[in-house]
Order: C-alpha cells, then structure tokens, then sequence
C-alpha cells in the first residue's frame, strides 16, 4: 500500500502529480531529474516539436532537443539549463534552438528552475516561449499597459509566473496535511510576491476562521498566531473585499483607507485591525476554490516593499489561488477521511474488562495510510465459566474493508467462545470453516488463548496459533522466550486443518505479549531481526509499569520504516498467588 508519512505522497504518486500539474500548463516545458532525463511533458512542448510524450520520457532532455542555430548539437558545457540544473539557481535565457521531430529548428526564450518535491530527489523545470510570440507581444502591447509595468517592479515576466505556478501546484499537491500544505503556501508567496499572507478558510459549518496570517522577518517567515482564529459571520449585503471574495465573488484590491469609513459588518472590523497590525499599506484578495464551492479567501499584502499592488497581479493570485484551493480542499478532505476512521477504528477495538489481579493494556497504531483504520485487532473478555479470552489478529489489508472483516472476525470468535467453552484450538477451527463459508475475510492470522486459574493459585494458558507471530513471554526478572507451540497455518486458505493447541504455567510477576506482525516486521527488515529486537526490548522493560512497558516496547520495537498497523495486548500475572483459586466473572450490564 502507498505510504502517507507527514502527509508527503510516494514516489509513484509525486511522481503521477508532476504529469498533471505539466497537463495544466499552456506553455512547452518538461520536468528532469537530476541526470536530465524528461520525467513529464507538457502538450503544448509535444505540439511544438512535434514529439509524442512517450518520444521524450526518460531520454536526455538536453542530447534530445538542445541545437545551436545550425542544427548541431550544443556541448553540455555551453548549456545554460544544464548550468542551472548543477547550481541550483533559476536561470533564463533569452534564445536557444529546439530540435523538433522532422529535423528543424524552434527558436525559444528559456526558464529552468529547481523543482523541490518531496519524497524525490531535486528535479528541474524548464519552460521554454516562442520568440515569434514573444515579439508579437512586445510589438503589440498598450503602451499604458508597458508603462505600468515599468513602474511595477512586482509583476512577474511570463516565464516566472509559469514557474511559480508548476511549483504552487507540484508542492502543494505533494501533501495531504492541511498545515503542512499552508506552510508551502506561504513559503511561496512570502516574500517573492508578498510581505504578509493571510489565509482565511470556510469551516463545515460555514464559519470562518483565520488559520495562518505569515511574514518575514530577519529572514525567516514566521506565524503571528495571536492574529489567527476565528472571524465574524460573512453577511451577504457586505461590499467589503474580504465579504466579497469569500462569497465568491472576483478578486481586488484594498489598503488602509477600503476601511477607514463605517464598516458594514463585524469582518470588516477585523479587517481594518489586521490592517492596523500588520502596517499593510496594500493588498491583494482573491477567492480560494475547492471542488465544488468556496472554501476560503487568500490575501497577500506589503507593508515593507513601497510598491502597491496594481490590477496586473490580479490574474497571478487567482491562479495560485486556484490551485491553493484544490492541494487544501483535498487536504481537508483528507483529514476528515483519517477523523472518521480514526472513529471507527476506537469504536471497533474493545474496551479491555477489569479482571481482579490481572493487569492489561493494549494499544493500537495504524498504518500511514489515508483512513487510518485497518484489519489488526484485539480482544480481551471473560466467558461464564470464568476463563479469560485473549486474541490478537491481522485480517490482510489496510482500508475499511479489512476493518469491516476485523469486525465480523472478532464477532465470530466472541459468539462460538461464549456458546461452546471449549479449548481455543477448536474455536478456531470453527472460526476457520466460517472466514470460508460466511464471512468476507479472505485471509487473516490470529492467536487465541485462555486464560484459568488453577487450584493453587497459579495461572494457566491454553492457546492456539494460526499463522501469526508467536505469543512473548517475559518474566519478572527479564528472561524472555517466545511461545512457539500451537501453531498452524493461517485463516482463509480452505485446508480447516485440525489445529494443535499450547499450553504453559505463567509464572508470578510474568508478562505475557501478543502482537501483530507490523511490530516486528517491515521491508527493510527481516521478521528474525524484527523477533529479536521486540525479545530485547521486552526483557530490559520487564520491572517497569504495565502502561510504561506497553508505550515503551511499542515505542522502541515497531520498525522505523513501518508500513503496517500495530495491534499489542500485554498481560501480567500478579507477582504473588492468591489466596484462592482465581475465578472471573463475565460483565453484566
């Protein structure tokens, strides 16, 4: 399954995000990793040199289309792209000749850029513009509009506004927490467009909140949390930028003054306060969209730089507003997948029962996974004639489905524990023929155990194994061995073998453990080498708390480049007999 660590998508996904971001641009340009091997095309670059995608992906970028004016190859030595790719430092040109496919020559301006995207190494951008256009345009632009941006130093050319916009959607897209997602935003924009950004998002319940309000200072960009937090209704009568754009309606421009007069509502207070805060002396506000409706406004302001903003960065902070609005909306979306499964899984996973003298603690962890919910599982109950049931299990998977068949699987076992009373190898089996016949697990592993007193005070487990890891047993003074009798094969593969059962005298002070494989297992590691640092661990823990041996084992055994869930039972026998036969009682009520 993909890996959702911190948010930061796989390899293969970072790398599918690259193709669609490309897709979205209208300019020729390619993306190369380190090398210089084209790893994504746009369609506008395969119409121009005439070349299917499939043609450039994976070769040279620069053996393939780098030419001088006659056709020949260019010397990597003279190649200003492959200069910007080594340094790390954005480079442009102004003319360079591509090679299309029939043999002839484009004539082009250049931009390369380092593209930083997580989970790959360092690749590179490379947007190329037709001369011809550039000269067309050039040759037929409004003379205010030439004066305008004589004056404003902050508009950037085409080729800089292309870029920034690949690499808004290629970091944004990358991650899927909403927080992470805000802190690349505002890296962005602060301070190569702005002196401040201000975010405001559109909760589930239509109410605003002021999640990141960003600046530089001493060169770093820093949160002003104390400006942050909720805002005042949006009312639909409000004239105010803000109102205006989180309604939906087109970008603007304010300053100090847009709220100098009476204000019209509640939000436009605030405004004027951030305003007054932050020393903005101009800003620019533009709708944030999501899939399906507005789900924020963004503001960038300057209160450093003497430029005001001007009508020409209206059309830049719409884009990369737009494409902020989709990395958060799916961000958001997200984190409300991990919330409901995160749910499901507490509701799924019982409560352990209070048992006179027997302490247990259990602990679940998901897999780094979109839903965080899964098939590992754990169960503790007591049955009428006062034995303790125990189990741990895996059903194979990681989504709601494996949680749907952990569910039915630990519900089956309860049912045939409670109605037959009989040795865990049987219930078992039983179990085994209904994963065939009824239940929608296709295949799982599972230790179960009993857990009885006997008639001198001590403590006796029966269990049986059905292809999963061995139960540990460490004792009060830190000897530790695994439990490797009782066992058989897994759940689900049709064979309903007659299962062996284990049983073993557990002794004062001890702790028993039972796990699931992620524990133990991963990629990188072999499950021997996993076995025996979960023994170790076990055995140096032995004398601590039950809560604090459970967090710590946890904590120092589950492999660092884990892509499992976790489920961990740990039960301990008193350190002293009791005085008579210990018997349980079921719940009641």
């Amino acid at each position: 399954m993909a890996e959702h660590q911190d948010g930061v998508l796989p390899e293969a996904e970072a790398l599918a995000s690259i193709g669609r971001t490309l897709a979205a641009l209208s300019a020729p340009a390619y993306i190369a990793d380190g090398s210089g091997a084209v790893l994504a095309v746009t369609p506008a670059l395969e119409e121009l040199v005439d070349r299917d995608a499939g043609a450039m992906v994976g070769h040279d970028g620069h053996e393939l289309l780098h030419r001088n004016e006659y056709g020949e190859t260019v010397a990597r030595s003279r190649c200003g792209i492959r200069k910007a790719a080594l340094t790390g430092r954005p480079t442009q040109g102004d003319r360079m000749w591509i090679a299309r496919a029939d043999g002839s020559l484009a004539q082009v301006g250049w931009l390369a850029a380092g593209c930083d995207v997580p989970g790959l190494d360092p690749l590179m951008l490379v947007v190329f513009t037709r001369c011809s256009d550039a000269a067309e345009t050039e040759e037929g632009a409004d003379p205010a509009d030439a004066e305008a941006a004589e004056v404003d130093h902050g508009v950037l050319s085409e080729l800089e506004r292309l870029a920034l916009l690949a690499e808004t959607t290629t970091r944004l897209t990358s991650t899927l927490d909403m927080d992470e997602a805000l802190r690349r935003l505002t890296r962005l924009l602060v301070p190569r467009l702005a002196d401040w950004a201000v975010v405001d998002l559109i909760t589930q319940r239509d109410e605003v909140v002021r999640v990141s309000v960003a600046h530089q200072e001493d060169g770093r960009v820093v949160r002003r949390p104390d400006l942050e937090g909720p805002m005042p209704p949006i009312p639909p009568e409000s004239t105010m930028p803000l109102s205006r754009a989180l309604r939906g309606a087109a970008s603007s421009i304010a300053g100090p003054e847009t709220y100098q007069g009476p204000p019209d509502a509640d939000i436009a207070v605030a405004q004027r306060k951030l305003f007054e805060a932050t020393g903005m002396h101009s800003a620019v506000i533009a709708p944030v969209r999501g899939l399906r409706d507005v789900i924020g406004a963004l503001t960038l302001g300057r209160s450093e730089r003497p430029e005001p903003y001007t009508p020409a960065h209206l059309p830049l902070l719409e884009d990369i507003a737009r494409r902020a609005g989709l990395a958060l909306d799916n961000a958001r979306l997200y984190e409300q997948q991990r919330a409901v499964g995160q749910t499901m899984q507490r509701h799924l996973l019982p409560q352990l029962p209070r048992v006179p003298g027997i302490g247990m603690a259990a602990r679940y962890r998901p897999a780094q996974e979109a839903s965080e919910v899964g098939g590992d599982w754990y169960d503790a109950f007591v049955l009428g004639d006062g034995a303790l049931v125990l189990a741990v299990g895996d059903v194979v998977g990681h989504d709601l489905e494996a949680a749907a068949g952990m569910a039915q699987l630990r519900n089956m076992l309860r049912a045939y524990s409670w109605s037959e009373q009989r040795p865990p190898s049987k219930i078992v089996e039983w179990l085994d023929l209904a994963c065939l016949n009824i239940a929608e697990v296709s295949m799982a592993t599972l230790i179960c155990g009993r857990l009885t007193g006997t008639r001198d005070g001590q403590y006796r487990l029966r269990w049986t194994n059905a292809g999963h890891p061995p139960p540990l047993l460490v004792t009060g003074d830190g000897e530790a061995r695994y439990l490797t009798e009782g066992h058989g094969p897994l759940l689900g593969l049709g064979t309903s073998p007659t299962r062996p059962d284990g049983t073993v005298l557990l002794p004062p002070g001890s702790t028993l453990v039972l796990y699931t494989d992620g524990l133990v297992e991963s990629p990188r590691d072999a499950i021997d080498e996993g076995l025996e640092r979960l023994r170790v661990n076990a055995a140096s823990l032995a004398q601590h708390g039950l809560d604090d041996f459970t967090d710590q084992l946890l904590e120092r055994s589950r492999p660092p480049h884990n892509e499992d869930d976790v489920a961990l039972l740990a039960v301990r026998i008193p350190a002293e007999p009791p005085a008579t036969p210990p018997r349980w009682r079921p719940r009641t009520g």
